[in-house]
């Protein structure tokens, strides 16, 4: 019986699984097909579980070949990372951090944090993309990426949430629009009327389509533009009416003729939580990011509060 199993073992089980075929899964695997069937069976024979049933046709998967191919997925998945970061190591960079967050951290927050801590720590580079919140706790429990930035925190999770920042969405109109002498309206009085958006690679792009099927109606955006300036200079043309950031419609409104209409609905105001598997476990420069995050909402309440610029405590 074998006693171990290698990383040409989990390929290979990954292989044969996607070819629904030993002998095709042993050719991908670069193995003869008798090498491979033996590998199987001393897997099989390790766990005393079958891991495939095979057929005239192929091969399928057992429920115990199902578990042992998804974890071997994860697992060489990790392996690449790990190819990349020493890699990189090669090259001069020593260190690297993953960070997905929502369109509001990323169009926001995010920039102007990620540009002092980047002058500070040379040596690091920053993996930054975009997703709806779910897939950001989903990927940082996986630990396909390190931070994440979503809006509110579920109910069972594995994973340390430090509260981050309000997030608000707001209705934005052109200053003739029906809807812009309104105080509040509810999203679901919007969808009568044509709007403007991000495209949609966006997170909120996904999110105001789920938000408008959970009311049972159809969504699209007549227009879609790559940012937030030009959602609001579209809809000062008066193409359509878009929702977007509150902290992003205040500073177009400064020098866009748009009106700001708060939203009614409870998913309009969202608390933003940075996630991470476990912070004191994460390397020192990605806790100096999270730290430096943390900071920066300190010092905004600082302005917030007083109107003056000021140092804040270190997070710790």
């Amino acid at each position: 019986m074998a006693n171990h199993f290698d990383l040409t073992d989990l390929q290979l089980m990954v292989n044969i699984g996607d070819a629904s075929s030993l002998t095709r899964g042993a050719e991908k695997s670069h193995l003869s097909l008798p090498a491979a069937s033996n590998r199987v069976k001393n897997l099989e024979d390790h766990f005393g579980t079958r891991l495939f049933h095979r057929n005239s046709q192929g091969v399928t998967l057992t429920p115990s070949g199902e578990a042992f191919m998804r974890h071997a997925r994860l697992v060489l998945r990790q392996i690449d990372h790990l190819r990349g970061d020493i890699h990189e190591y090669s090259r001069g960079i020593k260190g690297q951090i993953r960070v997905l967050a929502n369109t509001t951290a990323m169009t926001e927050f995010m920039p102007a944090v990620l540009s002092r801590y980047l002058s500070s720590h040379p040596d690091v580079t920053v993996e930054l993309r975009e997703r709806l919140s779910y897939m950001v706790v989903k990927a940082v429990t996986e630990g396909s990426a390190d931070i994440g930035i979503v809006a509110g925190q579920p109910a069972a999770s594995a994973l340390e949430f430090l509260p981050y920042r309000a997030d608000r969405l707001v209705l934005v109109t052109s200053t003739d629009h029906p809807l812009g002498a309104m105080a509040e309206v509810a999203f679901a009085d919007t969808l009568d009327f044509e709007y403007v958006g991000l495209s949609e690679w966006s997170a909120i792009h996904a999110f105001l389509i789920q938000a408008a099927d959970n009311l049972g109606h159809s969504f699209r955006f007549r227009v879609e533009v790559s940012n937030f300036e030009s959602v609001c200079r579209m809809i000062e043309a008066g193409v359509g009416i878009g929702v977007v950031p509150e902290q992003a419609a205040r500073r177009y409104a400064q020098r866009l003729n748009i009106k700001i209409v708060r939203l009614s609905d409870e998913w309009s105001e969202r608390r933003l939580h940075i996630c991470v598997r476990e912070l004191q476990r994460l390397p020192s420069f990605a806790r100096d990011l999270v730290a430096m995050l943390l900071e920066d909402v300190q010092s905004n309440e600082v302005v917030a509060r007083t109107g003056k610029a000021g140092t804040a405590a270190p997070a710790r």
